[in-house]
């Protein structure tokens, strides 16, 4: 095993620390409280009112909060042996991405050089987390915290680039960010899993699989997920009637996609059994295919519709597509984002151009719904495989195919666990001894 690939205890430290001193000195220099003051307004003092609007939105960003820390942490743990790994980096990139994502998005916004944080901007900096979790999902338990760092930090000054060009540029509608950060996520991730293409992980690997407890846990993230995401599709939305529109429309979009996931988990697997795999993901797929015209009056028989396709879509990508990504394309996507995040995304990218088409978004423009969507793919794609490129150089260390899903590569583990490793070991060595 090169020592490259596992020793963490000067490469980490120096890159974690060095990244943090750097966001810190950024902030001091370029980030203030918001006043209320704004350059391009009348240029009285609304900061009182600011502060009210803030508060206002403070549930909406708890709940986005907690999608991000739980939601997103608890979904990936259903690898039997790498719960640690999902939910601690999963902690670390988030915690680091809010930071960067701020940054990055604020220059585009900036007011007298400044970037005055509200709580818009924090929930849109949570956003750029998504993106960057979804694409872990694709890479989950082959790289190392030094890769994903370095993931981390390309892909959102990628996604606030494109995020940009979508809203500002041309203009094009994504409240609930089916475009920009579900499909954007789940392609970027692919396109880094592609580049990270492991041959050895062909046949598969003894780790790369569940346990009873592991799905368990993994279906409290799927639950967190569902029940906030309304608030997550609604967050950025334009208060009032726009707002509770997204609201409406997240509720019974997903409520729908269950059952079609339900249903077709059954239809194809054997004996009618329900496969937990779909339960844990293509549930939520109604809210990712929902988020483009979440706040466009499409009727809840409109989302209701949007969400079953999506339950469908999902289902049948995890139980038919991925074993052809994985065998034809060498795309080894661990968690599923593609059906998840990838299908279900450009659904609700072109649910938005005949929504848009037929006069349910005002000002609305279907070519540039249509724009927005293959810019989205477009710089997922080119930036994933330019950052996969990257974390693909041996400066940054990765997993050997035989320690890949194992979180006691990167983590200290219980005792217990170490010992039942031993003993396992030591049994094998013995049966090895005794048959020669």
């Amino acid at each position: 095993m090169p020592a490259y690939a596992t020793n963490m205890r000067f490469k980490f430290p120096i890159l974690a620390l060095t990244l943090e001193v750097i966001i810190i000195i950024l902030f001091a220099v370029f980030v203030v409280y918001d006043d209320g003051k704004s350059s391009h307004g009348s240029g009285h003092d609304t900061s009182n009112d600011t502060h009210v609007d803030n508060m206002v939105l403070y549930p909406m960003f708890q709940d986005v909060h907690v999608m991000i820390f739980i939601g997103f942490g608890f979904l990936m743990t259903f690898l039997k042996r790498y719960g640690f790994s999902s939910v601690g980096i999963n902690l670390l990139l988030a915690a680091f991405g809010l930071q960067w994502g701020l940054l990055m998005q604020g220059i585009w916004h900036m007011d007298h050089g400044k970037i005055k944080v509200t709580i818009l901007k924090m929930i849109n900096a949570d956003f750029s987390t998504a993106t960057v979790l979804i694409s872990f999902g694709a890479v989950l338990g082959k790289t190392s915290p030094v890769q994903l760092l370095i993931m981390t930090v390309l892909e959102i000054a990628i996604f606030a680039a494109n995020e940009h060009l979508v809203a500002e540029s041309l203009k094009a509608n994504d409240v609930g960010a089916s475009m920009i950060i579900h499909a954007f996520g789940a392609y970027f991730g692919l396109a880094v899993a592609r580049m990270l293409y492991r041959p050895g992980l062909r046949n598969g690997h003894e780790n790369d699989g569940s346990v009873y407890h592991s799905d368990l846990f993994a279906m409290i993230g799927t639950v967190f997920l569902w029940m906030f995401w309304p608030s997550f599709n609604s967050a950025i939305a334009d208060s009032g009637v726009p707002q509770f529109t997204a609201v409406v429309n997240t509720y019974f979009s997903l409520a729908a996609c269950v059952l079609s996931a339900y249903a077709i988990s059954s239809l194809v697997e054997h004996k009618g059994k329900l496969d937990m795999v779909h339960i844990q993901n293509a549930t939520l797929a109604g809210g990712v295919a929902v988020g483009t015209c979440a706040d466009m009056n499409i009727g809840p028989f409109g989302a209701m519709l949007i969400g079953f396709l999506a339950g469908i879509i999902s289902t049948l990508g995890f139980k038919f597509l991925s074993p052809v990504l994985a065998a034809n394309l060498g795309i080894q996507d661990t968690c599923g984002v593609h059906n998840l995040h990838g299908m279900p995304g450009i659904l609700g990218g072109l649910a938005g151009i005949v929504a848009v088409a037929l006069g349910k978004k005002e000002g609305g423009d279907a070519a540039m719904q249509a724009a927005a969507l293959a810019s989205s793919l477009g710089f997922a794609l080119v930036g994933g495989a330019v950052t996969g490129f990257i974390m693909k150089l041996p400066v940054w260390g990765q997993p050997p195919d035989q320690n890949c899903f194992d979180d006691s590569i990167y983590w200290e583990v219980p005792e217990e666990e170490e010992e039942n490793e031993e003993s396992l070991a030591h049994g094998e060595h013995s049966k090895n001894k005794a048959e020669a």
